[in-house]
């Protein structure tokens, strides 16, 4: 085997050992900030050099393309924007700072495997890896009772899903007898009209759509980013979601586009996804809960790329990650710095954060105008791309249902960005204190987010080569 090809896991699995060391040592939490954004940039470095690698390992049950590997660039750009942002850290207890960086890295670890896993055993084992350390996480916010509510709620709802998508796969298992998805893509699309098939694929899906919070399986997800310290719920917003899209593009591909069944049932859900997260951020005073529903929304738009199971759809779906990335991270930067201490902010609490913190003020309004698909944005970009992929397989309602929806989301993001922009700050809110370095990466975030909407061609070639890496 080509042990190169594995390079990005292998940073990952060193980095997590590390911190597994540093955790037996004398806590110097300065000490694992720097060594966690040293070994992650470099992490990102061995991805982004082998991203046009290609290969198997372990037998056929993992494979290397540029598919997995685009993702995996994202993955780990997740994981490192996340750790720059964890210099302070005031919502996880100082002792359990290595076993944070341990866990986040073991995270990111079990994603990269789950978007090479080409064979349903390694697929469930790295979504369980994944979903355990997350599990982790969420409980270590400090502040017990909040943490320990939204992880229970987190591992139960989890577990739930879990059991289903294995049964699931069982399903898929005993219909085809085929656990690999090169062999799966052959057979099921000769298959796809029996009630077992149908029912594996939709049980199997289950469990992802638990992860990317897709409606009925999004009740956790409000309590979740309110219960979990900032950086965890930045982390859940954008890094697993890159990894589960990657995941549902492979499930639905293995259909071939020949299940009108499928298609009509991830439309449904998207209908609903959208509409349930947009109507119930309206009412959300807390930010956090706000970006959650969003998410919900979100979660909506990508599978109106994903059920279009064509080049074109897959091109808009993992663009459309990409964007999620930009978009909710640049919002948790802002949320990060405002509320420094690691306590739960409100959207009043914004008031005034153009004259506290000019660029904060405006990464956020960019963030949440990249989230509402205002050009010349990132947010604008992605849409229009989904929007076109489904118009071109004749799907005109969905996107008009989904077009009603971007116009609903719209109204709550200004709500944001007028608190932040119209308010005046409560008496006695000074300037902020940012962390070292928060104003240059909160204007470099806004430059990608305009620059890649204005002019998104390099990368969308790229995508589009990864897309046709999937077929």
């Amino acid at each position: 085997m080509n042990w190169m090809i594995f390079s990005p896991e292998i940073c990952c699995l060193a980095t997590a050992l590390v911190f597994l060391f540093l955790s037996m040592a004398p806590v110097d939490s300065r000490r694992d900030y720097i060594v966690a954004i040293a070994l992650t940039g470099v992490a990102v470095c061995a991805s982004l050099a082998g991203i046009h690698a290609q290969g198997e390992l372990f037998h056929g049950t993992y494979r290397i393309d540029l598919f997995s590997q685009v993702f995996k660039s994202m993955l780990l750009m997740g994981l490192f924007l996340v750790v720059v942002i964890s210099s302070g850290l005031n919502g996880i207890e100082r002792r359990y700072h290595p076993e944070f960086y341990m866990l986040l890295t073991i995270c990111t670890l079990a994603l990269m495997m789950l978007v090479s896993a080409v064979h349903i055993l390694t697929l469930y084992v790295a979504l369980e890896l994944s979903s355990y350390s997350l599990y982790i996480l969420v409980f270590l916010r400090k502040g017990r009772d909040q943490g320990t509510s939204s992880g229970m709620k987190f591992f139960l709802i989890g577990a739930s899903a879990s059991a289903t998508m294995l049964f699931g796969l069982a399903l898929l298992y005993g219909a085809t007898n085929a656990a690999y998805f090169r062999v799966l893509i052959e057979v099921i699309p000769g298959v796809i009209h029996q009630p077992e098939v149908i029912l594996g694929l939709a049980l199997a899906l289950c469990g992802f759509f638990f992860k990317m919070a897709v409606f009925p399986f999004h009740f956790w997800a409000p309590d979740v980013y309110e219960g979990a310290a900032h950086q965890v719920a930045a982390y859940i917003s954008t890094a697993s979601k890159v990894a589960v899209i990657a995941v549902l593009l492979r499930m639905a591909a293995l259909t071939g586009g020949a299940s009108t069944h499928l298609v009509h049932f991830l439309a449904i859900l998207a209908i609903i996804s959208m509409t349930v997260g947009n109507l119930t951020a309206i009412a959300q005073k807390d930010l956090k809960r706000l970006l959650a529903f969003s998410s919900i929304a979100h979660a909506g738009y990508v599978l109106v790329g994903i059920l279009c199971i064509s080049p074109q759809g897959n091109t808009s779906a993992i663009f459309y990650a990409l964007t999620v990335l930009l978009l909710k991270f640049t919002c948790f930067l802002v949320v990060v710095q405002v509320a420094f201490d690691g306590e739960n902010i409100e959207i009043d609490r914004l008031a005034g954060l153009h004259r506290r913190s000019p660029i904060m003020a405006l990464a956020l309004m960019t963030a949440l105008f990249g989230l509402a698909g205002i050009p010349p944005t990132i947010g604008f970009t992605g849409k229009l791309l989904i929007f076109t992929a489904a118009m071109e397989k004749g799907y005109f309602a969905l996107v008009l249902i989904a077009m009603f929806n971007v116009v609903i989301s719209l109204y709550y993001y200004l709500l944001v960005v007028r608190a932040a922009y119209l308010l005046e700050p409560a008496e006695g809110e000074g300037a902020l204190a940012p962390m070292p370095g928060a104003g240059i990466l909160a204007g470099t975030l806004v430059a990608a987010i305009v620059a890649i909407g204005i002019y998104p061609t390099p990368i969308l070639e790229l995508i589009r080569a990864a897309a046709m890496a999937l077929g």
